[in-house]
């Protein structure tokens, strides 16, 4: 987010926020395995804002509200496309390009998001693990973004460049306030970051959707304009797991009284999706049959809004930093006093099944297994569900039981491998 929508974001939130005291200490739980289970996975990150220290280059210092960025595994960026581009990865992509960050920013003139190959890069930029952030470790990682062509295709607004001092190129300029924003994130920022499994194609619902964002922009019919109520960086990530099936997409370029007070917020948007896809109750198949997004998603993909392997992960800014400060601010848009995100918060990063694969997979097992063994579906059939087709529900119920069935054997499956001795490959409930 920019100084120059910073105070914006201030005013509007301002009066009705609060900053967690979370102790930054939720590290990824076994990647490898992770991976392995879950080729293709969503990661939508808020993280917090910059505060740069005074002495080290042009001072990219944002508001409270922070920032979101949205990680996708198993999406590699077309680097020969000469614009932001992204497609499912090929058999022979290589490791560091395997997976794509992207990130919106107020900058951009021709495109709403630009892509980072690599997670590490994208997270981390060219700082080893425990190295320390120095001027040095910060100019390369700047001039390995530059190599990597990470903005390449892309035109800044001419305001941007109000602010570049007169010995500095503008290539050089752009890089230099995009890091930390858009690449190499975790430099400045603390992020909170909720995964969700898709199949190979939900993956590629996301992955057209957003291509469809930028090509608007890339071919000059429309300039994109940021603005923190009507079209922030939040809604890209929500929209494109919505276009996954995941929740209902948040409309954009809404009458801005209208926009004022509902809009999506960073932190809040990690709340929502953790409780989105492990707390919705999936026991009652006719509340499921109402719910439109969740009907569709078990019709097209065989997924329903719960489903084992969204988990939650912290990390901190670096703390060994010599360029910005290590304490950065990241709020909630909550209401005062009552509000629920806080509580909803802590409760993610204190109980394991948030956290942990093992946990979450044997939380998730027994959960389906009591549906299974309750028979919820069947229990139910002689009511009729509102607005819906008698027909269409008992397609709908036989297609919910059956889904149950097998997700609760690959989990008991995949939970059973796990306890075994380590195996070359582990097949998990969702690589299909």
């Amino acid at each position: 987010m920019s100084r120059r929508h910073a105070a914006a974001l201030a005013l509007l939130i301002g009066l009705s926020s609060c900053n967690s005291t979370f102790d930054l200490a939720v590290a990824p739980s076994d990647e490898r395995l992770y991976e392995r289970l879950y080729p293709y996975y969503a990661e939508l990150c808020a993280v917090s804002q910059i505060r740069k220290n005074p002495g080290y280059g042009v001072d990219t210092s944002g508001g409270w509200g922070g920032h979101s960025v949205f990680y996708l595994n198993g999406v590699c960026r077309d680097r020969g496309a000469g614009y932001p581009t992204i497609a499912l990865c090929s058999d022979d992509a290589s490791a560091a390009e395997q997976g794509v960050g992207l990130s919106v920013n107020a900058h951009f003139k021709n495109a709403n998001w630009i892509a980072t190959d690599g997670r590490d890069f994208f997270f981390h930029g060219d700082l080893a693990p425990q190295e320390r952030l120095t001027r040095a470790a910060y100019d390369r990682t700047q001039k390995e973004a530059e190599s990597k062509g990470l903005l390449d295709g892309i035109v800044f607004h001419d305001e941007v460049f109000e602010d570049m001092p007169p010995e500095m190129g503008r290539r050089d300029f752009m890089y230099e306030v995009s890091i930390a924003t858009d690449y190499a994130v975790n430099f400045a920022r603390d992020r909170y970051c909720a995964r969700v499994p898709l199949t190979r194609a939900q993956m590629g619902e996301v992955v057209a959707y957003l291509n469809g964002v930028n090509e608007i922009y890339k071919n000059g019919r429309k300039e994109f304009e940021w603005n923190v109520v009507q079209n922030n960086c939040t809604h890209l990530a929500h929209n494109a797991l919505a276009a996954a099936g995941i929740w209902n997409a948040w409309e954009t370029d809404r009458f801005i009284v209208v926009a004022a007070f509902d809009f999506p917020v960073p932190k809040n948007e990690f709340v929502d999706l953790m409780r989105r896809t492990n707390d919705t109750d999936v026991s009652d198949p006719h509340a499921l049959f109402e719910d439109k997004v969740a009907r569709r998603a078990l019709i097209d993909y065989g997924r329903l809004p719960v489903e084992p392997g969204a988990l939650a992960e912290a990390e901190p800014v670096v703390q060994q930093n010599d360029i910005y400060d290590t304490q950065p601010h990241l709020i909630f848009y909550d209401t005062p006093v009552v509000g629920s995100y806080e509580r909803h918060f802590r409760a993610i990063f204190s109980e394991p099944r948030y956290t942990d694969i093992r946990a979450n997979l044997r939380f998730m097992v027994e959960r389906y297994r009591r549906i299974a063994a309750n028979s919820a579906a069947a229990a139910a059939a002689g009511a009729k569900p509102g607005g819906g087709a008698a027909d269409d529900f008992g397609a709908f119920v036989r297609l919910y039981d059956a889904h149950i069935a097998r997700e609760t054997a690959a989990m008991e499956a995949t939970l059973t491998a796990l306890s075994q001795p380590p195996v070359a490959v582990i097949h998990g409930p969702v690589t299909r």
